[in-house]
């Protein structure tokens, strides 16, 4: 039986960055996989859903042509065939991207089996055994498919086989809301696909601030009708497909796009048969070193549910690949958690959500802002959207933001960055702000929020000469 310092179970974002990791170390690793190669991001999340997001919006831009003087927008057409073809033509490249990072090392590293613990240092690959000194689970997620709804699974497209359509549906259901079924349901309507869409609750791409949740409600239902009610029945009618929701409405489409969450890969690795706990469905780990509980495994990426983004599944797994190469397990700080959802406007959030802040009882004051009226946002024909940040009232540290609004993805960094620097707020207005500019917005939610702190405030937002600098403690 060949045995490894490490062996590393799935090549995606978390398990490609584990391996990068060991690799600055050791020879000495392998790595099992058994799926189709090029990350869940490349082949079917972030990266073919921005391509389809792009055409739809520049096909959405049209609308605005005739008030802005040019002519013939009423003229242009969508060939949604091609406009899959494309989808994928770049989603190719996306992920050959991904396989060419891997050609160094896949010939003599990667084992296209599926692995199973047969011990606590034994992985079963079906037709052999290796034994691995430390492992570092990455096995991913899959969408999920409601057992009731498996007869009808011809209907059904889930994100995984979403983006292989050889043309776009007439009419469609989204059912799920979160990032994916809100980036791909707008999408699809303004390609003019009939959609129509299904959620339990207003936490459109995962908003708990209810003002932004309501906000948002009224944005995307102006859009397409959203029925806030759960699948009840589904059934065929020769060639279609009717929702009957709880409320007692009924719909009928061509296609349901199954949106309503992922599960993580776990089942069949075998670790309950090894005694590790599980909790949740999950093994028990250290969420900052993510070794599993009294084993010499490591459990990252989607597949422990902690923050199932690219981003985070990258620095889990060079977490736990540092870790399986050095003796003593080390605890790393997380990066301040930051999420985006492409639609429009774009939905994100920065630090701690409301949600968070409330169910700790931390006390905070918010700043808000609308872009109804914004200058730039209505120049760019983007008007509208709600942005709120959350400080502490005492200090005016900023502690999270949620925001629904124009340019939304570059606003989160820029609120992510100011509070992963222990900023508070007068220090952030304090900082440039061009006109005209979308971040203006932010520096009146930041203003906002400055007039209900509880300290006097300074005489003018800019520093003087005897102030220390930003980011610098009095």
């Amino acid at each position: 039986m060949k045995h490894y310092r490490v062996a590393i179970i799935g090549a995606g974002t978390a398990g490609l960055s584990a391996r990068r990791e060991v690799a600055k170390e050791t020879d000495d690793y392998v790595v099992v996989d058994d799926g189709v190669l090029g990350t869940t991001c490349a082949r079917v999340g972030c990266m073919p859903s921005k391509v389809l997001i792009q055409v739809a919006n520049d096909f959405h831009r049209r609308g605005s042509f005739e008030a802005e003087g040019i002519g013939g927008g009423d003229a242009l057409s969508v060939d949604s065939a091609a406009v899959m073809k494309h989808v994928r033509k770049l989603r190719d490249r996306f992920v050959r991207g991904v396989l060419g990072g891997m050609e160094t090392w896949r010939e003599e590293k990667l084992i296209a089996k599926r692995a199973r613990f047969a011990g606590d240092h034994v992985l079963d690959l079906g037709d052999e055994q290796i034994g691995a000194d430390r492992v570092v689970i990455a096995t991913g997620s899959s969408p999920i498919l409601p057992g009731p709804w498996a007869p009808f699974r011809h209907r059904l497209v889930d994100t995984n086989a979403f983006f292989e359509l050889p043309e776009l549906p007439r009419r469609v259901a989204v059912i799920g809301l979160g990032v994916i079924g809100l980036e791909l349901g707008q999408a699809l309507h303004r390609l003019g696909v009939e959609v129509v869409a299904i959620s339990l609750d207003k936490a459109y791409g995962g908003l708990s601030d209810p003002a932004l949740q309501s906000y948002a409600h009224d944005s995307f239902s102006a859009e397409f009708p959203v029925h806030l009610s759960g699948v009840s029945k589904l059934h065929e009618e020769g060639d279609d497909l009717v929702l009957t929701l709880e409320d007692g409405t009924t719909l009928t489409v061509d296609q349901a796009l199954l949106s309503v969450g992922r599960r993580p890969n776990v089942a069949g690795l075998g670790m309950e048969e090894l005694g590790v706990p599980f909790e949740r469905g999950l093994p028990v780990f250290d969420g900052s070193t993510f070794r599993v509980v009294n084993k010499d495994w490591y459990f990252v990426g989607d597949v422990n549910g902690m923050r199932p983004l690219l981003h985070e599944a990258a620095d889990e797994g060079r977490i736990a690949g540092y870790n399986a190469v050095h003796e003593e397990d080390q605890c790393f700080r997380r990066r301040t958690s930051m999420s985006v959802t492409f639609s429009a406007p774009n939905i994100a959030t920065a630090g701690r959500s409301h949600r968070e802040l409330v169910a700790e009882g931390v006390r905070f004051v918010t700043g808000a802002v609308s872009y109804e009226g914004q200058g730039r946002a209505i120049v760019k024909g983007e008007e509208g959207g709600l942005l709120h940040v959350y400080a502490d009232p005492e200090t005016g540290e900023l502690l999270g933001a949620e925001l629904l609004a124009p340019g939304g993805e570059h606003l989160a960094h820029l609120l992510a960055w100011a509070i992963a620097a222990g900023l508070g707020v007068r220090q952030a207005l304090s900082l440039p702000f061009y006109h005209p500019v979308l971040e203006e917005g932010l520096r009146t939610a930041l203003r906002h929020a400055a007039n209900q702190l509880e300290n006097s405030p300074p005489p003018l937002e800019v520093l003087r000469c005897a102030d220390p600098p930003v980011g610098v403690r009095a």
